[in-house]
Parts: C-alpha cells; structure tokens; sequence
C-alpha cells in the first residue's frame, strides 16, 4: 500500500522523533546547562543544612567527633573559633583532631593564660572579613560566596567554652567542570546511539501500529458489500479489537438493510402499482363515462375508497416491519398481563366483525403474566386474528385459546378455512410469501412475518399447524412468569 505523505504511519514516526529530540534537549540542558547552577544550589543548601546541625550538637561532649563525622561525610572544612579569632578546633574531610590548647599559671596572683598551638590548620585568608561580618550582623549569621567558594557560619554556644564561639564552614564550589565536559562528551555518544535506535523503534511501531489500522479502513471502505473479507489480525489493542467488532456489525446491519431494499423494491413495487393503477382507472372511468350516472359513480368512488384503503394498510405493515427489522435499540420489556391483552384484542374484533357474522370462540386463562412490550404482543396477537379473519370458513368461526404448558404461555388462534399445503407451511412465515403465493388474501404478505419478528424479539416461538380443506391453527409460545 502506497505510504501517503499525511499517513498515520508517518504522523507516528515524526511525532516519536519529535518526543526523542524533546527528551534528549532537556537532558542537555539538565546535565550541561543548569548542572553547575544546579550543583551550587545543592551544595550551599547543603552547609547551612550542616551548619544547623552543629548548632543544636555544640553543647554535647562529643561535639568534636561529630564534626569530625560531618566534615569528611560532606566533604567541607569547619572552624570553631572564640570571637577574637582563636581557633578552638577545626577539621575537614582529610584531618581531624587539630585543637588548640590553653594553658594557665598564676605569677603574681595573676592570672596568666599562655596558648599553645596543637597541630592546627590555618586560618582561611578571608577569615578576617567573614569573623568581622559575623560579629557585626543582628542575626549572628554571614556568608560570603563567590565564584569558587562558599563560606557559612553563625555564633553558636560551645562546649566547653564560656563564650559564644565563631562556627565556620567552607566549600568549594564549581567542582563539576571536569565532570560536565566528560557527562557532554559522553552525552553526544548516548544522543548519537539513542536517535538511532529511536528511529528504528519508530518504524517498527509505526507498521505494527499503521498495519491494524490500515485493515480497519479497508473493511471501512467494503461496508456492506457481500466481499467483505478483510484480514483483520486481533489482540494489539482492546479498542481497535472494538472497533473491528462495531465494523463487522454494521456491515452486517448494512447488507440486512440493502437486502431489505432490494426485496422491498422487487416484491412490493407490485403491491404499490395494483392499487394505484387501480385508482387511477377509476378515476378516469369517473372523469370520463360514470360522472352523469350517479349510481355507477358512487361504486367507482367506493372501488378508489377500497384501493386507498388498502394501499394505507401496505404502507403501515412495510413501515412497521421495517421498524421492526432495523431498530438498533432493544425492546422495552415489562410485566404484561397476557390475559387482559388477550381479551382486549379478541373484544376488538368481535365489535368489528360480528355483525358480519363472525364468531369468536373464546378459551382464555386467567392472570396469565410474562415479560414483554405491551404494545407489540397486541400487534402479533391483532396480525394472527386478521389472518384468521380472512382465511376463515364458511362458518366463520375463529377460536382464540390462552393457556399455559410447562412454565410456557401459549396462544392459539384458529380457524376452519380451506388450510394450507404442507410444502407451504414453512414458507408462510417469510416476508410477502402470502401475496405471492396464496393469491392475496392478505394485503402485502407481510402480517405474519410481523408476528415472527415480535416474538423473536420476546424470546419465543411461532407454530403453524394446517389440514387442507380443515383449517389452520397458529400458535405463539411465550416464558411464562
């Protein structure tokens, strides 16, 4: 398949280079740019952290060792001093222990302090400007910082000394030069090696990823048409695997509603041209010969009646079946007293036909109750009445029977006509089967077709039982609650 500039295939590889090339800024950014910036920040966060920690361990006996610990732990060098400058005890991360004693002796009840340098490090050079800076603050604290170093320190309380002593703490700064051009160099291998191998995974997930997709709009393209059989690999991914599922469906759904149409043209397009030639020819006949005979005018206008009529009740039962066949949207399903449904229909033929002669023999259990759409049962119930209406003997007695069997509801509707052939008693369920074939009785063959689709949709059963020249009982089976 030709690899179209806008591809799926494409916006996914660009769109992973793009996040490559985004990660590997930052990174150098991060490890080069704002690394030393980064570094400094840490380190001084670092010896003020220290320099507390000292403060509140200054007054206890072992001071000194915990000084020596912080020292070599983080790598500074700390100065405890009186205020005047005199190194009290001092350490960093290599020496400990370089104390400074005194010593006293009396001479001329005097009181004579001599002092005495034990092995003690040197005073910084700026030593000077941070002890004056220190004595000279409100808050007993000072800094200084510049390109190389940082210096902190405060008053703190000192153990063994009366005085408040000078706490000083130096670092260095800027110590990852080296390392930043060695993290650069290695960074331009990794970049190097990184986008390589970035590109490569690009590829192989853009066709893993294009590969599926490209499938679903192929079979996107053939809805509904009968060849429809694109290879679909499933199980990279739920939503695409949905997806599938929802295209398969709809096809389905498609080649149900184009065969819909293309039977609905080739069957009832007849059904639509009788009556309507059939209007229009009395009409005419109306127009031209029966209008100055008014006896013969008014059987003319009651023919038109009768096709109109007929012509209403086609199109209703196609609307209807068409309702039924592509709803996508479940049946509403409610408790339905099938007794009282029963009834109800049966009540509405009887006023209808029986002046005509038509009796209606009734057998009909009581509080009978199933799960069901109210409304759609009295159609399926009204369809198989009509039928048996029409199809009725001389007699004219239809039977209208509701009972229940093994947890099942069963309605039979019966009648004592001419009945039907064995060979057609499988076919009378098929959509306009009964205008073709039984010469019409019905008004477009789709009545018990409607009937079927009904309790389909109320998971039930349709039976049909027929002696020629006896008559014909239709049943509907339904889950009794």
């Amino acid at each position: 398949m030709k690899c179209k500039t806008n591809s799926f295939r494409k916006k996914l590889i660009s769109y992973f280079m793009f996040f490559t090339v985004v990660i590997f800024t930052v990174l150098w950014l991060l490890q080069t740019v704002f690394l030393q910036k980064f570094y400094n920040g840490m380190i001084i966060k670092n010896t003020v952290k220290v320099a507390d920690k000292i403060s509140e361990e200054s007054r206890n006996s072992d001071i000194t060792s915990y000084i020596d610990d912080v020292s070599r732990s983080n790598s500074i060098l700390v100065f405890v001093t009186d205020t005047d400058g005199n190194i009290i005890y001092s350490s960093d991360e290599y020496k400990k222990g370089h104390k400074f004693r005194n010593d006293r002796i009396e001479m001329d009840d005097t009181l004579i302090e001599m002092g005495r340098h034990d092995h003690y490090r040197e005073l910084p050079i700026n030593y000077d400007e941070f002890l004056s800076a220190v004595n000279s603050s409100d808050n007993g604290e000072s800094e200084i910082k510049n390109e190389d170093s940082y210096v902190y320190g405060r008053l703190i309380d000192f153990y063994g000394s009366d005085e408040k002593a000078v706490l000083y703490i130096g670092t260095t700064l800027n110590a990852v030069g080296s390392t930043a051009r060695i993290i650069r160099i290695q960074l331009i291998w990794v970049t190097l090696l990184s986008i390589i191998i970035a590109f490569v995974l690009a590829l192989f997930m853009s066709k893993s990823f294009s590969k599926p997709v490209s499938q679903l709009n192929e079979k996107a393209h053939k809805l509904g048409e009968n060849d429809n059989n694109v290879d679909f690999n499933k199980g990279f991914c739920t939503e695409l695997d949905e997806l599938n599922k929802t295209l398969d469906t709809t096809s389905e759904k498609l080649k149900k509603s184009k065969d819909f149409q293309n039977e609905l043209l080739a069957n009832v397009s007849h059904d639509l041209r009788t009556p309507l030639t059939m209007i229009k020819g009395y009409a005419e006949m109306i127009m031209d010969i029966s209008r100055e005979d008014e006896k013969q005018c008014a059987e003319d206008v009651a023919v038109i009646v009768e096709e109109t009529d007929r012509l209403t009740a086609l199109v209703n039962e196609i609307l209807e079946y068409s309702e039924l066949q592509m709803s996508d949207s479940e049946t509403v399903m409610n408790d339905v007293n099938l007794s009282e449904t029963v009834s109800s229909v049966a009540d509405s033929f009887e006023k209808l036909y029986s002046k005509d002669g038509y009796i209606f023999e009734r057998i009909i259990a009581n509080d009978i109750h199933i799960k069901g759409n109210v409304s759609r049962l009295q159609r399926a119930i009204y369809n198989l009445l009509d039928n048996a209406v029409r199809h009725a003997g001389e007699d004219k007695l239809v039977g209208i029977t509701l009972k229940t069997d093994n947890e099942k509801a069963i309605i039979e509707i019966s009648d004592h006509g001419s009945g039907i052939a064995p060979d057609e008693l499988e076919h009378i369920w098929d959509r306009y089967y009964t205008k073709r074939q039984r010469n019409g009785k019905g008004v477009s063959g789709l009545g018990l077709a409607i009937v079927k689709q009904i309790v389909s949709q109320h998971n039930g059963v349709c039976k049909a039982d027929s002696e020629v020249g006896a008559g014909s009982i239709f049943s509907i089976e339904l889950n009794a609650e």
